[in-house]
């Protein structure tokens, strides 16, 4: 928790607010940040759990007090000045008695100098006490806490372990921005398991935790985790939108704070269907070695009246909780398609869902990189595309020749064979207006036929298998026009404008080199 939140909670007990409701999943941290407060301002500290009852801190709990009736009568008789902890209190707080007793210790402790605090993960507040309770949301540790956690693990290692510590310039930042979101106790499990499993503390820790930040996503229904390992040398061409996202790859960092950086919102990459859109948002997570969340738009609407709106508020918390992170939404405008007409189709839920995205997308703190996708511009609402609200919208186009030349390169190494033995040239100039994805299945079909024919692969079948296929920029020629009309004035082209003739900088699998084309 910030300095300041301890400060704004303690004075709010200053205040003598009596009923504080404090909403974490961490209680022996928030324990111990309200034992400071009460240190500080010479009052007791009590906790209560119907497992143990009462107890004052750092003596015996009384067992005799475990009833939630019993904790409440405690507290109204009581002549200390103290702050009192009621732990996972809110499953009492449909009974009837245990509301109307909470209303009278209201009453009590407004002229004492008594707190009381309700900790729980979860909000759950009677309509007969919203007037009296004030919400505090814990936060989960920020970089200066898990910053200290990770210098005692190293500390730990390096005295007397057998264990090793390798940490090279920028590590150590870039491991502790890597486990904010997580919770102290699972911020030391990943550690923990890093050293145990590398038998060093090093960068590897990156990967560690975001196994770790993989079991929160897991118990959200409308999130997806997808393992981040794309990568940009898979992707071949779209050197602009590459460019572009490598140079904000450091923006997350502590160092572009002090230069005046902020962080980066999102872009959306607009184009043709099969020409890695969304390959290019699974590369931008293992590039930026962080988590990436995929959103199912789908399991966001729910058919109840309110769940929809809940389950999208839902989501972005839960993406926030494991900032930094990267938020992919796939064929965005299918989601969103009918926020016109809402208001007479599904009274209004899909416009509110909307608004809620569009209004966090404006306004987020958190380091949620949205990485979004979308085949029909002509089904995105308007409000999406303004700025402020993503950084840049790109247009990914067919490949050119080049870029044609260097994802047959791609697909060939990836069926382990040896591109050179390929006129990838002439590949290229037959499949001229081919997809990314159109590519990779015509050398697939290849495949097939050579084993079929009981030999490998030949340049032939190749050529074969693309003179068979037709690609979807003549079976929805109009369509692709339209698109490209809209794009040249709206929007920013992933990949160099023109350019027959040599291929700039070809680069994949580790390998530079240029493609002559004829």
């Amino acid at each position: 928790m910030s300095n300041q939140q301890e400060a704004e909670l303690e004075v709010l007990i200053r205040a003598r607010y009596p009923l504080i409701y404090f909403v974490t999943w961490e209680e022996h941290r928030a324990e111990a940040m309200l034992a400071r407060i009460a240190q500080r301002r010479n009052k007791k500290l009590f906790s209560w759990s119907v497992t143990q009852g009462m107890c004052e801190r750092g003596k015996t709990p009384d067992n005799t007090a475990r009833d939630p009736q019993a904790a409440l009568d405690f507290i109204a008789k009581s002549n200390h000045e103290a702050l009192f902890i009621l732990k996972d209190f809110h499953a009492f707080m449909q009974d009837a008695g245990v509301i109307r007793r909470l209303r009278d210790i209201v009453q009590v402790l407004k002229p004492s100098y008594k707190s009381l605090l309700i900790m729980s993960p979860t909000l759950v507040i009677p309509t007969e006490l919203e007037k009296d309770v004030t919400v505090v949301d814990y936060d989960l540790p920020g970089a200066q806490e898990l910053s200290t956690l990770f210098d005692d693990a190293v500390n730990a290692s390096m005295n007397g372990s057998k264990f090793k510590v390798e940490l090279g310039p920028g590590d150590r930042e870039r491991i502790v921005q890597s486990a904010v979101g997580m919770t102290l106790s699972e911020a030391e499990n990943a550690f923990a398991k890093s050293i145990v499993t590398n038998g060093k503390l090093g960068l590897e820790a990156i990967d560690v935790i975001l196994q770790e930040i993989k079991q929160v996503i897991r118990k959200s229904r409308q999130l997806e985790y997808y393992e981040a390992n794309e990568r940009f040398g898979n992707i071949g061409g779209l050197e602009v939108l590459k460019d572009w996202l490598m140079k904000r790859g450091r923006a997350f960092s502590e160092d572009a704070r002090k230069f005046g950086l902020p962080q980066p919102k999102g872009i959306l990459l607009l184009g043709v269907q099969g020409c890695g859109k969304s390959l290019t948002c699974k590369a931008v997570a293992g590039l930026w070695k962080l988590p990436l969340l995929r959103m199912d738009m789908g399991a966001i609407f729910g058919g109840f009246v309110g769940q929809s709106e809940e389950n999208m508020r839902r989501a972005i918390k839960t993406a926030e909780s494991v900032a930094p992170c990267v938020l992919w939404l796939d064929e965005i405008e299918k989601g969103l398609a009918g926020t016109q007409s809402s208001n007479f189709s599904d009274g209004g839920t899909t416009a509110r869902v909307f608004s809620t995205f569009l209004t966090w997308l404006q306004e987020k703190k958190k380091s949620v990189f949205v990485a979004a996708t979308a085949n029909n511009i002509k089904l995105l609402p308007p409000e999406l595309l303004r700025k402020g609200r993503l950084d840049e919208i790109f247009f990914v186009d067919l490949p050119s020749a080049q870029e044609r030349a260097l994802i047959f390169d791609i697909h060939i190494r990836a069926k382990k064979r040896d591109p050179s033995k390929f006129d990838v040239a002439e590949l290229a100039r037959l499949s001229d207006g081919f997809s990314g994805s159109e590519i990779e299945q015509a050398v697939t079909a290849s495949l097939y036929d050579a084993f079929n024919k009981g030999r490998d692969i030949a340049n032939a079948d190749l050529a074969d298998a693309v003179k068979a296929m037709i690609p979807l920029s003549r079976t929805m020629k109009e369509e692709i026009e339209d698109l490209r009309a809209w794009a040249s004035t709206r929007a920013r082209p992933a990949s160099v404008v023109g350019g027959n003739g040599v291929a700039p900088a070809m680069r994949a699998g580790g390998f530079d080199r240029k493609v002559e084309l004829t």
